[in-house]
């Protein structure tokens, strides 16, 4: 097993994700890899990714007699 850079995964966990540090502490390394998008799976979803989902496809009002 690898050894976890924590001072790596601090300085993510606190300054881009914004996370408290009572937050960070309570997250388990799967978590945290997680959040961050190291887990091999797709990237989580940034503020600006989802903005720029919203602007693509913006909710529409429902029309009179929609269900």
């Amino acid at each position: 097993m690898k050894a976890l850079d924590w001072r790596g995964l601090m300085r993510a966990g606190l300054r881009d994700l914004g996370l408290t540090p009572s937050e960070f502490w309570r997250l388990t390394p799967a978590e945290l890899l997680i959040m961050l998008g190291l887990d091999g799976g797709p990237p989580a979803l940034s503020r600006a990714r989802l903005e720029e989902l919203a602007a693509a496809f913006p909710d529409k009002p429902k029309e009179v007699g929609d269900e």
